[in-house]
């Protein structure tokens, strides 16, 4: 009886052990299927427009730059500003010492003034009251420049010209920067560089044969080599019509800082970009070489198809292909390309696409 118990204590958990094992072997066997099966993504061969590209070095220079110096010599009593400042058109950067400038103007309004009572007194020995309307312009002209009232002017007015040069204003909107004066000290030379960074230009050279991509107008992006994320739009202002002993035409294009992350003498790179209509676009995972040639893989019956092709331009992620003149190929509006896992692909092998081919677009 203790025999029969262990039997039947023992033969349930056998079954169950089988049954483990069985699902466990089915799972295994899903497994190498799938590993055996070749997914791939596809699209659908259409005629679009290419993003031609064009890509160079250049280096940011800003549109307007100045090396500000004091109108007047003389030791600074006042800064105003500190590098980086960012400063309005108009706005008081510094002012030297004004009290012999202030002296001087006082003392040139006293002379004027002594200069007036003298020519009302030369007019009224003359015939004339202080009504000068009435008073001939020859005859007043003449009393001006005998009574010194001419000369008193001119000298209130160099003083008032003295007075303003003591203070240092920004010619235009900017950033400050080499601002490196303290104050009670005399400037020698320029007092700061004043920069204004609301735009950039940036110069880059192209070689002779892609002078026809190059017009004034053609979009450029730009990309500081700090940061290969941020990208800033621009356009071609300058194309230089002479091409150098190196075979290079020399650009100029200007972008906008509208956030202020771009710096004067900042090191970036340039993409000119022009559409080419009527193309067959293909991302470069797409194309593998074989042979010494350029080869797709199209879907077809459930395989891929080796396909030589040409291709006859390239940007940053794709590439414009036809069909390869010598191979004697041809691609065609509606081929399914492969897009994926085409380096272990050969003519004839089975393929299952992940999902429904998706349409070429503009690239």
């Amino acid at each position: 009886m203790l025999t029969a118990v262990l039997m039947l204590t023992v033969l349930p958990a056998c079954r169950k052990e089988k049954k483990t094992d069985k699902k466990a072997e089915d799972s295994m066997e899903m497994t190498r299927q799938k590993l055996n099966n070749n997914y791939v993504d596809t699209l659908v061969l259409h005629r679009t427009v290419f993003s031609r590209q064009i890509n160079c070095n250049g280096r940011l220079r800003a549109v307007a730059k100045s090396d500000l110096a004091m109108p007047s010599n003389g030791l600074l009593e006042q800064i105003c500003v500190r590098n980086g400042s960012v400063v309005a058109k108009g706005t008081l950067l510094a002012s030297v010492d004004k009290t012999e400038a202030e002296r001087a103007l006082y003392k040139a309004r006293q002379q004027k003034e002594r200069a007036e009572m003298d020519l009302l007194d030369k007019l009224i020995s003359m015939g004339y009251d202080d009504r000068s309307d009435k008073i001939p312009e020859a005859v007043m002209k003449r009393a001006r420049i005998s009574s010194g009232y001419q000369s008193a002017e001119e000298q209130l007015e160099d003083a008032q010209l003295n007075l303003k040069k003591c203070s240092l204003y920004a010619p235009f909107a900017g950033r400050v920067a080499n601002m490196d004066s303290k104050l009670h000290q005399r400037v020698e030379g320029a007092f700061c560089t004043l920069i204004d960074d609301a735009s950039f230009d940036v110069e880059f050279n192209i070689l002779e044969a892609e002078m026809s991509v190059a017009q004034v107008g053609q979009r450029v992006v730009v990309t500081p080599f700090v940061d290969a994320q941020k990208r800033f739009v621009g356009q071609v202002t300058e194309v230089n019509p002479l091409v150098d002993e190196k075979g290079q035409v020399k650009l100029r294009a200007r972008i906008r800082n509208e956030r202020g992350e771009l710096v004067e003498g900042m090191n970036v790179r340039i993409v000119i970009e022009s559409d080419i209509p009527d193309m067959f676009v293909v991302p470069k995972d797409a194309v593998v070489q074989r042979d010494g040639y350029y080869v797709v893989f199209c879907y077809r019956d459930g395989a891929a198809v080796w396909t030589y092709v040409d291709v006859l331009y390239t940007n940053l992620g794709y590439y414009a292909i036809t069909g390869n003149a010598y191979k004697q190929t041809k691609i065609q509006e509606g081929d399914i390309i492969i897009t994926s896992g085409n380096l272990n692909l050969a003519d004839g092998t089975p393929v299952i696409p992940k999902a429904p081919a998706t349409r070429g677009a503009r690239k």
